[in-house]
Parts: C-alpha cells; sequence; structure tokens
C-alpha cells in the first residue's frame, strides 16, 4: 500500500531550485560541499591556534579507496597521512606560476586527470577558477585549503585539509618534479574527496577532467574516421577559447600546410618526424616565421602536420567552454543551455525507441534552430551533451555507468510554439528521429556535434533499456543563439460537472441501498464506506487489490463532505459512488494486458483520461507514493491517487477567489490545509 514521501526532502528539493534560480552554483557562489564554509573554518582555526582536520574526509583507509587501494591492499601499506610541513622544509602552494611540470603521476591510474590539470595550467583564468588565489603555507596558513569544480551543472567549492598520504617519506600520489609545490596534491585530495575517495579516480578520459574544471562541454574525434572538416572545427574551437591543441597555417615550398602544436603534460618524450624540433622540414620556412614558431628544447612541445596528427593519434578530445568562462570580450561564444532531468523506475525511465510502449515516458526537452550557419543555408551546427550524475561515487557500492544515448525528432505542426506538450506514445510509433547519438554507451558523457535545417526539434535522452535509474544533465551548444526549454505538461483538471442531486431526484433502488448501508443515523461514516467499498470490490475477481485503508475512505468523505460532519449523506454518497463508478471504466480501459493493475505508463494515459495532466516530476511523486513493490498500481490505489488530486485541485480552486492561480497562506492556514485537506 502507499508509503508517505518525505515532506522536508521535497521542501529541500524546492528550496535548493530556488536557490539556484537565485545564482547559487555560479562560479562566484559555489555550493559549499559538505555544507562547510572555507572562510568560517579558516578563521575558526586561526582563532584557536590548531592546525584544521577534516573529519568529513578523515585520515583513514576509506578515504583512499575500496579495492585495490583498500584496507588490505598491498599499495596502502605502511601509508601516513602527513602536512608538507611535516616533511618539507620549505613548502609552497605554487611557485612561480603553476606549470605542468608541477604534475607527475603516483600510485594511481588518474592520468587522464593530470593531463585535464596540465592543460589548465595553459590559461591562467580559468585556473583560478578551480584553484582560488591567496592561499599559501606562510601567511594566514592554518591547514585548510580549498579548490572548486563544476559538477553536473553547478559549482561546487571543496574543502580540505593538507594531510597527505606518504609512503617510504614520499607523496603516493601527485606530486612535482621539484617535490616542494603542492597545488596539484592538494588539488587531486579535493576532487577525490568530492569523489569519495582516491580509488574512484581510477580510469576515465581527459574530458572528464576538461569538464569539471570548465564546465565545458566536450566532443570527441575519432581520428582514424575524422570528419572532413575536421581542421575547420579545430579553427573555429580556437576562436572559441575551446580547449585542444593549437593550429596554423604555414608556407612551406610555396604550398600551405596544416600544422598542429602538440603538448605531452609528462614532458620529454616528442614526437620526431616531419616538422619535429629539429627536423629538415623548417629550413624551408621563412626565417622570420621559422622564428616565431620553431621549438629546440626538450620540454614536450613540438609540432607535427596535420596528416600526420590524424595517423599518428587516435582520438582529438575538443572541450567547448561556457560564456562565462571566457573573459576576452572578442572571442566568439557558444550559446548554451543546461538542464537537470532525472530518470526513474516507473515514471520517467522509458529506455530507447527500441520499447515503444515506454519511451514517451522519457524527459523531453524542444530545441528551436532560428539561425543558420551561414546567410542563404538553412542548416545550423550545434552539439548535444548527455552526462549522468555521480558515478564514480557509486562505485564503492558497484555500481557502474548505465548505457545512455539520445534521439532529436521534430516537432509536429500542431505543437509548435507549445511548451506545455510533453509528446505521447503514438507519435513516436509514427515518426522516425531527424538526428540521434552516434552510439548508445556507458560513458559519463554521451556529446554528438549535429546539423539540422531551421526548426523545432524534441530531445529525448533516456537509458538503452527502460527502468534504470540515474540523474543527468542535458546541455546544447548552439554556433548562433538557439532557444530551447524543458517540454512538459501544464499542470491541468479538467473534471466532469457531477452535479450533487436533491434526494428526491435520487433512483429509489439506490436510496434502498443506501438505507441497507448506512444504518438507523442515514449516514454513512469512514469504516462503514471501508466495510462496503471492499464487500463490493471483492465481487470483481478482474481486479487486484488490497481493499481500501481507512485513510483511503478518510481521504473519500474528506473530498465528498460539504457539511463537515465527518460523514456521507445520502446525496453525498450518491456522487462518491457515481465517481467510483467512472473510476472503474477508466482503470479497466487502461489496464491494456488486463492484468487487474496499471503499470506505470498505463497509469500515465489512464490519470490523462480521468482529466488530469502532470508535469513529470508529480507523476513521479504519484509512482512513487501509490504504487506496489512490482511499480504496479492497484484498483483501490488508483481510485486513492484521483480522491487525493480532486481535493486539491478543489481546496485550491475555493480558496484561489480572484482566479489568478496564486493563493498566499500564513503558517497555521498552511499546516490546517495540509493535515486536513
Amino acid at each position: 500500500m502507499e508509503e508517505p514521501i518525505c515532506a522536508t526532502g521535497m521542501a529541500a528539493r524546492l528550496r535548493s531550485q530556488w536557490d539556484h534560480d537565485a545564482g547559487l552554483g555560479q562560479n562566484h557562489n559555489a555550493v559549499k560541499f559538505l555544507g562547510q564554509d572555507y572562510e568560517r573554518l579558516k578563521a575558526q582555526c586561526l582563532q584557536s591556534r590548531k592546525l584544521f582536520e577534516d573529519n568529513l574526509f578523515p585520515c583513514a583507509a576509506s578515504s583512499l579507496g575500496f579495492d585495490e587501494l583498500g584496507p588490505r591492499s598491498a599499495k596502502t601499506y605502511g601509508v601516513r597521512w602527513m602536512r608538507p610541513t611535516e616533511f618539507c622544509q620549505r613548502p609552497e602552494f605554487i611557485v612561480d606560476g603553476a606549470t605542468r611540470t608541477d604534475i607527475c603521476q603516483g600510485a594511481l591510474g588518474d592520468c587522464w586527470l593530470l593531463a585535464a590539470i596540465a592543460s589548465l595550467t595553459l590559461n591562467d583564468n580559468l585556473l583560478h577558477r578551480v584553484v582560488p588565489h591567496g592561499q599559501s603555507f606562510r601567511q594566514g596558513y592554518a591547514g585548510i585549503f580549498h579548490f572548486q569544480f563544476w559538477q553536473f551543472g553547478e559549482w561546487v567549492e571543496v574543502v580540505i585539509d593538507d594531510r597527505l598520504p606518504v609512503k617510504d617519506g614520499k607523496l603516493l600520489f601527485v606530486h612535482s618534479a621539484e617535490g616542494t609545490e603542492f597545488w596539484s596534491a592538494l588539488l587531486e585530495k579535493a576532487y577525490a574527496k568530492l569523489n569519495g575517495c582516491y580509488e574512484a579516480l581510477s580510469g576515465g578520459s581527459t574530458s572528464e577532467g576538461f569538464e569539471d574544471f570548465t564546465g565545458g562541454v566536450t566532443e570527441m574525434f575519432e581520428l582514424r574516421k575524422a570528419p572532413p572538416d575536421l581542421y575547420n572545427i579545430m579553427s573555429r574551437a580556437i576562436e572559441r577559447g575551446s580547449l585542444l591543441g593549437c593550429s596554423i597555417d604555414v608556407v612551406y615550398r610555396g604550398n600551405m600546410t596544416k600544422l598542429v602544436r602538440i603538448r605531452n603534460p609528462w614532458g620529454e618524450v616528442e614526437w620526431t618526424g616531419a616538422w619535429s624540433d629539429n627536423s629538415r622540414e623548417w629550413e624551408n620556412v621563412d626565417r622570420s616565421v621559422r622564428g616565431r614558431l620553431q621549438n629546440r628544447s626538450e620540454d614536450g612541445e613540438f609540432w607535427m602536420s596535420f596528416s600526420d596528427f590524424l595517423r599518428e593519434f587516435s582520438r582529438l578530445e575538443l572541450c567547448n567552454l561556457t560564456a562565462d568562462a571566457l573573459q576576452h570580450s572578442q572571442m566568439k561564444k557558444w550559446s548554451s543551455s543546461l538542464y537537470q532531468g532525472e530518470w526513474r523506475r516507473g515514471s520517467t525511465a522509458g529506455g530507447c525507441r527500441n520499447y515503444p510502449a515506454t519511451f514517451w515516458l522519457n524527459p523531453q526537452f524542444k530545441l528551436v534552430l532560428q539561425h543558420p550557419d551561414t546567410p542563404g543555408k538553412s542548416d545550423c551546427s550545434f552539439l548535444v551533451g548527455l552526462m549522468q550524475k555521480d558515478r564514480r561515487k557509486k562505485r564503492r557500492e558497484g555500481k557502474d555507468m548505465e548505457t545512455i544515448g539520445f534521439a532529436l525528432y521534430e516537432v509536429p505542426n500542431e505543437f509548435k510554439g507549445s511548451s506545455g506538450v510533453h509528446l505521447k506514445r503514438d507519435f513516436f510509433l509514427t515518426h522516425a528521429s531527424s538526428a540521434r547519438s552516434e552510439l548508445f554507451i556507458n560513458l559519463r558523457e554521451v556529446s554528438s556535434r549535429l546539423q539540422l535545417p531551421a526548426g523545432e526539434y524534441v530531445i529525448v535522452p533516456s537509458t538503452f533499456e527502460p527502468h534504470k535509474e540515474a540523474d543527468f544533465v542535458l546541455r546544447v551548444f548552439s554556433e548562433k543563439p538557439a532557444d530551447s526549454e524543458e517540454l512538459d505538461d501544464d499542470v491541468i483538471a479538467e473534471l466532469p460537472t457531477e452535479p450533487l442531486l436533491d434526494e428526491s431526484q435520487i433512483d429509489a433502488g439506490f436510496k434502498n441501498l443506501f438505507r441497507q448501508l448506512a444504518g438507523p443515523d442515514m449516514e454513512i461514516s469512514i469504516a462503514e464506506l471501508q466495510t462496503i467499498l471492499n464487500r463490493i470490490i471483492s465481487k470483481h475477481k478482474d481486479l487486484k487489490t488490497d481493499g481500501f485503508t481507512k485513510e483511503a475512505c478518510r481521504s473519500m468523505i474528506s473530498l465528498m463532505d460539504k457539511d463537515g460532519s465527518g460523514k456521507l449523506g445520502l446525496s453525498e454518497f450518491h456522487v462518491l459512488w457515481e465517481k467510483i463508478k467512472r473510476y472503474l471504466t477508466i482503470f479497466r480501459q487502461f489496464d491494456l494486458d488486463k492484468s487487474g493493475t496499471m503499470s506505470s505508463y498505463e497509469m500515465r494515459m489512464a490519470l490523462e483520461s480521468a482529466g488530469f495532466k502532470l508535469t513529470n516530476h508529480l507523476f513521479q511523486l504519484i509512482i512513487l507514493r501509490y504504487t506496489e513493490a512490482d511499480m504496479t498500481v492497484d484498483f483501490d490505489n488508483f481510485v486513492t491517487c484521483l480522491v487525493r488530486l480532486e481535493t486539491m485541485y478543489n481546496t485550491f480552486q475555493t480558496m484561489d477567489t480572484d482566479k489568478d492561480k496564486v493563493i498566499s497562506l500564513n503558517f497555521p492556514q498552511w499546516i490546517t490545509l495540509t493535515m486536513f485537506a
């Protein structure tokens, strides 16, 4: 039977949404991870003259890992947690600016992360969004540091103490080449805390680090099958400040040659072929150009021809930045939008197009492309990135990435310009997709660069199979401005008129039935209503039910009780009886598989037939509250749900005296409403 939804959790969710609408989560107003406030904690430490100890990321085996870095691992045997001041004579946070030599890999397979950190050192503006200024082991030192990361649509500030894992007198993980600079090791610790432990960082792609350090969206290009316009894509990306290798055209023997500048984040190892530091190709380049471009030091940086780059490398990862990360006023900027969403079993986890019965339940987002890339043409370029949230944190629980992807459909003419629309099953049964992600794959993010004619489109993100639960972020980046919004039904109640008949208008047979049921007082109480309904419903063998509870019957009497007696008279019971008969007809009509229960997708169609259009989120709450363990809704819960919806609708209509769809309540009124409505 029904279980209560946590009201405080719902309130917290709404409060969080309001805070984010007001600007919380932007880089200058980051969310405080685990509620820890850096400035307040530091001030407390300085006042008490005690170095900060972070009890939310303790110096314990659990912070290191759970498997290869677990408590019984040889890799963690003998590890001590030490502050840099305890094993280094003159530790520094950053010396002469952050450089790639500050980042050397330790005993953790997070080279993907370190490559992203190394790239960050090339751009001071981006670096100091992640590594705030003013941190030091000298002035104001209190053993506390802080960093900021982009996480699924918001910036998060992470506070740590500076106790680092040390083995045999050396840092176990990231360290600087000189051994006296600690910003990179502390950054790695903060990122490990954000993801649950150090081991959660093992394995990944550089694009993940790019995104968490910038808030950008990444494209991956397999260079063995690179698009023919990849060089132009790279050039346009540079115009927008994206993170990738720089490129330039050079005249060689009278011909324009495409070159790509590569940086190996580990230094030293370089390309030795054409256009490398000491190659003969430079002899045929104008001296002034050669002086500006040629590099003869073993610093890990080198030039390659674009054709060699495509042949020698496997993949290009290109991180497109949001406008807020680009300070230069002349820089071309992407137009971007971001939406939070969730797939929940039984309500919004519909699976891919292979599952037509449930696909339409997935969240839907509208994209309006109005500005073609070039005048006189119709095609508009844009990126769609679909990212699943918090999967690294769940590794400890044995959970891995879900298989995700998305499809785009052209909006039918009758719905163009509308927002209060959630396309239903029949639409997807009769329309093919206009575009889709190249793959459904178990990566943190699936992104695709697409081109479609100007128009309106619906993006449907999904897991491959239905009933797989995950939270997600959907982002759209477009080269020209494009409008987008979440598509969802408006909350509407269109209920049939059910007149309260005078007793003289009620059929004599029904009156006789009522007298038998009601007893001498000629009114039906909660207990009597429960007995009546359960006796009747037991005769309908095609319906599965646990029987109506007293709470369900109380809700029905609350809906119908016009005189406040807490019981139902003849006329009131007559209206309820007709209502339940109508609900029974709807239930049978939409119990498509004749199982005697409602599946989630049958339930959504049945609610709409009964007069209620609901948002995805409201429907999700209904599924949580009114389904059984197998995610089905039996008849008594179906009736209880509809009665509850109708009661809340009628209550609001009564209180909204000026019909502006807004009511104002003080606390006693709110308590009265929630306790007795």
